[in-house]
């Protein structure tokens, strides 16, 4: 449901998306018939600022959410509270096997909400970096909502000792 919300949003004239991933890769390899080594790059543009970042994970998906979150985490620290709790893949087209277009869903909750994304693609990671670049944006964007409501509350509900509509300042320091 968050991905087809993201989706609407996205056409709206004043919609402006938190970041925007440029491109990313992962590698998982295994030697010596050792335990499994993934990670993931990945390039991101948050404000006009391009991050390149890194991380390892048990996984392809791991090492690419570790790597989102690490470049992102500057910009919104709030992204610590999300977590995936579920992750499921589809095939879409059977006949197709081991080509067949995939569908991921993940379930994020950050606590207060839980919500679901969702990426197709022939590639099983570059579905899983869609579905995961929604969670993480649609996270921003709820919380952004969030404290704007907050705002409009601030501004519109009158304080104990303060008529309706007596002037006061906020100062909201944004990264």
């Amino acid at each position: 449901e968050a991905s087809f919300e993201l989706l609407i949003r996205r056409h709206a004239r004043d919609y402006a998306a938190p970041f925007r991933i440029i491109d990313f890769t992962v590698l998982v390899e295994q030697r010596d018939g050792r335990e499994l080594l993934a990670e993931a790059t990945v390039k991101v543009e948050v404000d006009g600022e391009v991050l390149h970042t890194a991380a390892d994970g048990n996984g392809p998906v791991n090492a690419l959410d570790a790597a989102l979150r690490k470049a992102l985490r500057a910009f919104y620290p709030g992204l610590d509270a999300v977590h995936l709790v579920d992750y499921k893949v589809r095939i879409l087209d059977g006949d197709a096997a081991t080509a067949a277009r995939t569908r991921v869903i993940i379930d994020s909750r950050d606590g207060a909400r839980t919500w679901s994304t969702m990426g197709s693609d022939t590639n099983i990671i570059a579905a899983s970096a869609a579905a995961l670049g929604d969670s993480l944006e649609y996270a921003i964007w709820k919380s952004a909502a969030e404290l704007r409501r907050r705002d409009e509350r601030h501004f519109t509900t009158p304080r104990a000792g303060r008529p309706a509509g007596a002037a006061h300042q906020t100062t909201v320091t944004r990264r």
